[in-house]
């Protein structure tokens, strides 16, 4: 079996468990707690805090474990977006993001318009996904506390120019969080080259385990946090910090980056092999996301005039294991909102499959593609 769903999770990576065992068997204390066992995870969790913030180029301050890449989101945008609002008489402001981001992004905002009175603006996309720093900026307003905004899509691997608009965004004076959790370990991750004020990742899509995360924010940022108590993370999100899970992301984010040049250069010219054969074999095939500014490792079509769902039973009958798009969207009837965004007719939104690739990739796919074909036929003639 070939599993090519890797936006959806990675295996957990040897070195990463073994980096972990220690804070799991023997050094195992609390790292509030003020003994020899309590000190020794508290030691672990500085350094693995200031592991992360050396790849990220930022303070070890700066850095929040969280839960995973939906905590982080919603941290970041509540967080945020509350703090700005309550140096305001009204307690009220405005949030800036797009139609194509995950749904932690999408329901934070939705959170702050229903429960605190904000207003929002969802910046429209072009066919490919990708959205115009121009549009951004004309987007804001005097009371705009945040701009939200995706470094590369989850479903069709768009990225966006981060670098560009944060630089607008800077001239004025209103920050930009940026979801990297799809792009870590493929694109630059560098603050100081990319210049947001906030950044969540998620451990699970790096080798590290599920329920580990991080949210970055710069140290000027206000942040209101979302979980009350002991105060841990500089009072930013309370809870007894997870050491173990700290390790192992702060493990995985270092090897995903001391590989990521080469294993970037290296699957993507294996995805752009795999596009052009499956374009070749299958007509109806139409590449989904931007054919140039897109994640190494993300190939997703539409086939029209067939059920991507049957599409995917077919695929994994011969092998091969991918997906229709969001793993948290599984199950859904309903077509693909970051595809409708994008102007694809519903219909075709839902004859959508993504193949998403390890960094380990080292051999072309032409066997895949050729099961593509072979699915799109059997699922075709078995009408639709």
């Amino acid at each position: 079996m070939l599993y090519l769903d890797n936006a959806a999770t990675t295996p957990v990576r040897p070195e990463v468990l073994d980096a972990m065992m220690p804070y799991l068997t023997r050094w195992y204390g609390n790292p509030s707690s003020h003994h020899t066992v309590g000190e020794a995870a508290a030691d672990a969790l500085a350094d693995a805090r200031a592991r992360v913030a050396r790849v990220l180029g930022m303070r070890a301050g700066d850095i929040v474990f969280t839960s995973g890449g939906t905590e982080a989101d919603n941290l970041a945008i509540k967080g945020i977006a509350i703090a700005a609002a309550q140096r305001r008489a009204d307690r009220r402001a405005h949030v800036v993001t797009t139609p194509v981001e995950h749904e932690a992004v999408l329901e934070s905002v939705a959170y702050l318009e229903r429960v605190h009175g904000f207003s929002a603006t969802l910046v429209p996309v072009d066919a490919d996904a990708r959205v115009a720093v121009d549009a951004v900026t004309d987007a804001l307003r005097e009371d705009t506390a945040l701009v939200t905004i995706g470094y590369a899509n989850n479903e069709v691997g768009t990225s966006q120019d981060v670098a560009a608009l944060a630089s607008a965004l800077r001239e004025r004076h209103v920050p930009l969080h940026v979801d990297a959790v799809q792009a870590a370990g493929w694109l630059p991750l560098s603050a100081e080259e990319l210049g947001y004020d906030a950044i969540s990742l998620a451990g699970h899509k790096l080798g590290a385990p599920k329920g580990t995360g991080v949210l970055a924010v710069r140290g000027r940022i206000p942040l209101e946090p979302l979980l009350h108590g002991g105060g841990q993370e500089r009072g930013r999100r309370s809870g007894t910090e997870d050491v173990a899970g700290a390790v192992g992301f702060a493990t995985a984010l270092e090897l995903a980056e001391s590989e990521r040049v080469e294993a970037s250069a290296r699957v993507s010219a294996i995805r752009d092999r795999f596009i052009a054969r499956v374009r070749e074999r299958v007509p109806s095939a139409r590449l989904t996301g931007d054919p140039v500014h897109r994640l190494p490792g993300t190939a997703s079509f539409t086939f029209a005039g067939t059920s991507g769902e049957a599409v995917l039973l077919e695929l994994e009958r011969r092998g091969v294991v991918s997906s229709s798009g969001s793993a948290c969207a599984a199950g859904s009837d309903e077509p693909s909102h970051v595809l409708v965004a994008m102007g694809i007719a519903p219909e075709v939104a839902q004859t959508a499959v993504r193949f998403t690739f390890p960094r380990w990739l080292n051999a072309p796919l032409d066997a895949v593609a050729d099961a593509v074909a072979a699915s799109v036929s059997a699922v075709a003639d078995a009408g639709g």
